[in-house]
C-alpha cells in the first residue's frame, strides 16, 4: 500500500469521525460506508501487491479480532445477566449449535467436492454475529431493553464460542484423507486446552493485578487503557508461542478480566473499546478494496443462494426453535432472528483458512465473503427502519426487572466515557410485545 492510499484511507476515517451521527441517521452504518469506500478505491488507488495486501488485512483482522473478544467478554457481567440466564443458554447453548449444523449441512448439500470439514467451517464461520451491523437497533430507545440486550449478549459470545469450531474444522481440512488426520485434529483440541489456560492465567493475574494497583494509587489513569490492550495483545501472543489458539484465550482473558479487575476494570475496557472500533473500520475498509472484488468474481448462483439462505432460514429457524416456551412475541422471535448479521469474526475465520489451506478453501471463503458482504447491506440498511416499526408495536408494557446497568458494548457504535456517565434512576419498565 502506497503512501497516498495510507492519506485517503485516514482522511476517510476522519470524514466519518465528523459526520458519522449525521450519515448515521441516514441509514448508513459504518460496515456500509467503509465497504462501499474501500471497493471504490480498489479501482483508483495502488493497495500493493495480492498476497502484501493478504497479509496486511490478515494481520489487521486479527489483531481486531483480539480486542474486540476482549472487550465484549470483559464486559459480560455474569451476575447481572443470571435472570436472563436461560433465554442466553437457549440462544447460545443450543441456537448457535443448531445453526453450525444447519449451515454445514446446507453447504456440503448445495456445493459438491467441498467435504465434511470445509463445510463444517462454512457453517461455523457464519455462525457468529456482529451486533455492529444492526448498529441502529441497538441504540434505539424505542426497542425493548431486553430485547437489544440479548442481540447484544449473544454477538458478544458467539464469536468467541465459534472459534474452537473453527479452529478444529480448519485442521481438519488440512488433515483431510490423512493417516494423522485423528492426530492433527486432536492436536487442534490441545491449543484450545491452552488457550483456555493461557486465557485464565492472563485474566487472573491481570485483573487482580490491575485492581491492586488502582486501590494502592499506582497506577496512573492515563496510561491504564494502553496497558488492559497490551494485556490482550500479551495473552494472544503468548498463547501462540505455546501453540496454543491465541483468540480463545483473548475471549477467556477477557472474561476473567472483568471479574478479576472489579467495577474499575470497565473504565478501563474502555479504550479498548475504542481502539477496536478504530481498527475495525480499516478491517471493513480493507475488506472492501480487497476481498470483495476477489468474491464478486468468484460469486455464482450457488454461492449467492446460499449466502440468502444462511441469512435468513439457517439463522433464523434455529432461533424460532429455541425460543419456544419463552412467552416472547412472534413479531420479537422474528426480530432477534433476523438481527444475526454477520461481520467481523467471519471475516478473520475465513482468513485463517485461507492462511492454512490456500487454494483448497477458495470456495468456502467466497461463500462466507458473499455472505458478509449482503449482511452489510441488508442488515444495516433494514436496522433502523425494522426498529422504528418493532418498537411502535412493543405496546404491552411487562416488567423489565432483568435490567442492567452497564451494557455490552456494541462495536461501532459510540459510546460515553464510563467515568462521565452520572448514574440514572430506573425508570418506567421498557416495553415488550
Amino acid at each position: 500500500m502506497d503512501t497516498a492510499a495510507v492519506a485517503v484511507v485516514m482522511l476517510v476515517v476522519f470524514a466519518w469521525g465528523l459526520f458519522s451521527a449525521r450519515l448515521s441517521r441516514a441509514d448508513l452504518s459504518a460496515p456500509i460506508v467503509f465497504v462501499t469506500v474501500g471497493l471504490l478505491l480498489s479501482y483508483g488507488l495502488q493497495l500493493g501487491e495480492a498476497d502484501e495486501s493478504r497479509e496486511i488485512v490478515k494481520v489487521l483482522a486479527e489483531v481486531t479480532l483480539v480486542w474486540v473478544l476482549f472487550a465484549d467478554a470483559s464486559r459480560v457481567g455474569i451476575r447481572k445477566l443470571r435472570a436472563d440466564a436461560g433465554l442466553y443458554t437457549r440462544l447460545l447453548g443450543v441456537g448457535l449449535p443448531l445453526t453450525i449444523a444447519a449451515g454445514a449441512l446446507l453447504a456440503a448439500w448445495l456445493f459438491d467436492g467441498l467435504g465434511f470439514w470445509l463445510a463444517l467451517l462454512v457453517g461455523a464461520a457464519l455462525a457468529p454475529t456482529d451486533a455492529a451491523l444492526g448498529a441502529a437497533v441497538m441504540s434505539d430507545p424505542t426497542v425493548p431493553e431486553r430485547v437489544r440486550r440479548t442481540l447484544n449478549v449473544e454477538s458478544g459470545l458467539n464469536d468467541g464460542i465459534a472459534t474452537p469450531v473453527v479452529t478444529v474444522a480448519i485442521a481438519g481440512a488440512v488433515a483431510a484423507e490423512s493417516i494423522q488426520g485423528a492426530q492433527v485434529v486432536g492436536d487442534a483440541l490441545i491449543d484450545l486446552a491452552i488457550g483456555i489456560a493461557v486465557g485464565i492465567g492472563a485474566g487472573l493475574i491481570g485483573g487482580y493485578a490491575m485492581r491492586t494497583a488502582r486501590d494502592r494509587g499506582w497506577v496512573s489513569e492515563d496510561f491504564t487503557g494502553p496497558g488492559v490492550l497490551a494485556l490482550a495483545l500479551a495473552a494472544y501472543a503468548g498463547t501462540l508461542w505455546l501453540d496454543g489458539n491465541g483468540f480463545v484465550a483473548a475471549f477467556v482473558a477477557g472474561l476473567v478480566f472483568g471479574h478479576a479487575a472489579g467495577r474499575g476494570g470497565v473504565k478501563e475496557v474502555f479504550y479498548v473499546e475504542q481502539t477496536s472500533g478504530l481498527v475495525s473500520l480499516l478491517t471493513w475498509l480493507l475488506f472492501g478494496a480487497i476481498a470483495v472484488p476477489i468474491v464478486l468474481a468468484q460469486a455464482d448462483w450457488q454461492v449467492i443462494v446460499y449466502a440468502l439462505l444462511s441469512l435468513t432460514v439457517i439463522r433464523m429457524l434455529p432461533v424460532a426453535l429455541v425460543l419456544i416456551g419463552t412467552g416472547l412475541s412472534r413479531p420479537t422471535v422474528a426480530f432477534i432472528g433476523w438481527f444475526g448479521p454477520r461481520g467481523l469474526a467471519s471475516i478473520i475465520f475465513a482468513l485463517m483458512a485461507v492462511e492454512d489451506l490456500h487454494n483448497d478453501a477458495e470456495r468456502a471463503v467466497a461463500v462466507i465473503g458473499m455472505t458478509v458482504l449482503l449482511s452489510v447491506f441488508a442488515h444495516g440498511l433494514s436496522a433502523k427502519p425494522l426498529a422504528i416499526r418493532y418498537g411502535a408495536g412493543a405496546a404491552a408494557p411487562i416488567p423489565d426487572a432483568q435490567r442492567t446497568p452497564e451494557q455490552l458494548p456494541v462495536r461501532g457504535l459510540t459510546r460515553r466515557h464510563p467515568a462521565l456517565e452520572t448514574t440514572r434512576t430506573e425508570a418506567t419498565p421498557e416495553a415488550e410485545s
